[in-house]
């Protein structure tokens, strides 16, 4: 009996909810360590371990000499962010270190090079990793989209897709494959202005890889162009929200499917600053778009007749 009720208050505990009065709104005081039922002032557990690090630092630079832990794990690094260094010159207190001492560290961390390029594989990780990091670099992409475009290349690598083909044809591919799949504004033309290869290397490793990996990729929502666009074309805020109300018109009818998201989204603005007398052309949006002057105007015919809008 006792044992069952020990049971059914442990498992109300751990619920979050107070044995005695079943209340939800618990304290939990980390100062002294307990945890408390508001209602009835019940002392739920009184041995709480301390989190936090025995040392105190009041400074970000004191803090961050007084951590003994690195960054976390990152795909984007070719050994996941946990590899070893060695201090040739200084120990951990700053002190200079002895000749002999350097000299032992100085081997030490020609052998573990050495031991982390032995493998293919490894070698293959550092060299795409490096390009990766370029073209995150260049094309400002996110942190979080430059570990899907790793753990992509990673997963190609694996299924030996990388076997015969350019390293940095894979590379540019699965960074073009995150920024699909994530609904990252970045088309394939500034990844490959970004990048090294050609448009037909690139896209036949983006066919293998979507093939191969099995990877579906979301339809583009011209909505998402709507501010690089407007930024580049020095747009306001008034008319990108115009111009997004549009879109979402367009979709109504089912005026988008099937069109290129930037030609849509280049072809709204250009109806949204008509009527405000923006001197904004065609020719000024399709630059900014990255399509041709024709697409905007075609667009732009098309939904004008599909919602019935009258511009003078």
């Amino acid at each position: 009996m006792l044992k069952a009720e020990e049971t059914r208050r442990q498992s109300l505990i751990q619920e979050g909810r107070c044995p005695e009065c079943g209340s939800s709104e618990l304290i939990t005081d980390k100062e002294i360590g307990e945890i408390v039922c508001f209602e009835c002032g019940l002392v739920l557990r009184n041995i709480m371990l301390d989190q936090k690090p025995e040392w105190r630092a009041f400074t970000p630079d004191e803090k961050k000499a007084k951590t003994r832990v690195g960054p976390p794990t990152s795909y984007s690094y070719y050994d996941k962010g946990l590899s070893t260094t060695f201090q040739t010159y200084w120990d951990t207190f700053g002190k200079p270190l002895s000749p002999e001492t350097r000299q032992k560290m100085t081997r030490l961390r020609r052998w573990d090079n050495r031991a982390k390029m032995h493998s293919s594989v490894n070698r293959n990780l550092s060299q795409a990793m490096t390009e990766l990091d370029r073209l995150a670099d260049k094309l400002h992409v996110p942190k979080s989209v430059k570990d899907e475009a790793a753990m992509i290349y990673r997963k190609a690598l694996g299924e030996g897709l990388v076997r015969g083909r350019s390293i940095n044809s894979i590379v540019a591919a699965s960074l073009y494959a995150a920024c699909r799949f994530t609904e990252t504004s970045r088309n394939l033309k500034e990844i490959l202005k970004a990048s090294s290869r050609d448009r037909k290397e690139v896209t036949r490793c983006y066919r293998l890889i979507l093939r191969e990996l099995d990877l579906k990729m979301p339809i583009d929502d011209p909505v998402k162009c709507i501010p690089k666009i407007a930024s580049k074309a020095g747009l306001d805020q008034k008319t990108q929200n115009k111009a997004i109300k549009i879109l979402h018109e367009a979709k109504k009818v089912k005026a988008v499917t099937g069109k290129e998201p930037a030609g849509m989204a280049a072809a709204a603005l250009y109806i949204a600053a008509f009527p405000n007398a923006k001197k904004i052309t065609q020719t000024h949006l399709a630059e900014a778009a990255g399509v041709t002057e024709v697409t905007v105007r075609n667009r732009y015919k098309k939904l004008v007749k599909d919602l019935g809008l009258s511009l003078k």
